[in-house]
């Protein structure tokens, strides 16, 4: 299976960040400079279908999961700090519940530990939503054009839309879809309590896909973690108040691991 294409930079310990269903490895822009300008080796992937990454088939999360671990194999730099956004936040849960002994430390940002009601209509319904306006011919870029603002908070940095709107408009219809399909089957809320490595919850306080109290009670689950509530910001925390997320990220990682528990 060949790793998926991602974008590095700097050298040190291995931070690797996964993105959301509307992103790419360019949602993670601002965090790789960060990071890597802080002794880190930054790395941002590009998901199954996304960038120049190859499609996988079935398009699931323990297929997604594969991906990154064979990606995490291929960096060979031991095992890595994940951060995950949204969908990618629910890989990172996914990696951690099949190779916990990959990861050394966990940022969960904007996700949750299950999507949606357990009803398969409220699924349905929230496919349907969502690739209605495909249907009806619209492009991506249309779409972003539409969600993005949906998604934001007050305090967002203009830049930070413009570049998620980008990211947003280049995520090929057909992955989109199947990542879609895939994102209301995840529930891995029984492991939340199996978590062993330090975890950092950050959740927006405008985000309306994760909500705060959705994200507290998942930190809650999750033996020792630390939770955050980033001011002003929507689902989009790390694009819209890059320098807050940063900060959270950055003080995180400098914390000895016998720190956190």
């Amino acid at each position: 299976m060949n790793a998926p294409t991602f974008t590095a930079l700097g050298s040190g310990p291995c931070v690797l960040m996964l993105h959301g269903i509307g992103g790419g490895h360019l949602a993670f822009a601002p965090q790789v400079e960060t990071l890597a300008s802080s002794g880190y080796r930054a790395v941002a992937w590009d998901m199954p279908g996304y960038g120049h990454s190859a499609p996988i088939e079935p398009y699931t999360f323990k297929g997604l999961a594969q991906s990154c671990i064979t990606l995490i194999e291929a960096l060979q730099c031991g095992d890595v700090t994940l951060i995950g956004h949204s969908m990618g936040g629910m890989v990172a849960q996914e990696v951690m519940a099949r190779r916990p002994e990959l990861v050394n430390k966990l940022v969960l940002s904007g996700t949750s530990p299950a999507f949606g009601k357990s009803d398969g209509n409220w699924q349905r319904e929230f496919i349907a939503q969502r690739t209605a306006p495909l249907d009806a011919g619209k492009s991506m870029a249309q779409l972003a054009e539409t969600l993005i603002p949906q998604m934001i908070g007050p305090g967002a940095l203009p830049e930070g839309v413009h570049l998620a709107t980008h990211c947003m408009s280049m995520v090929p219809p057909a992955t989109y879809r199947r990542a879609l399909e895939a994102l209301v089957t995840f529930d891995r809320r029984a492991e939340l309590a199996r978590i062993s490595v330090p975890t950092l919850v950050l959740a927006g306080e405008f985000d309306k896909v994760a909500p705060p109290a959705v994200m507290k009670k998942m930190a809650d689950a999750i033996p020792g973690s630390t939770y955050i509530e980033l001011k002003g910001a929507g689902h989009l925390a790390n694009l819209e108040v890059p320098d807050d997320f940063d900060g959270m990220v950055l003080n995180f990682l400098a914390l000895p691991r016998a720190l956190h528990h």
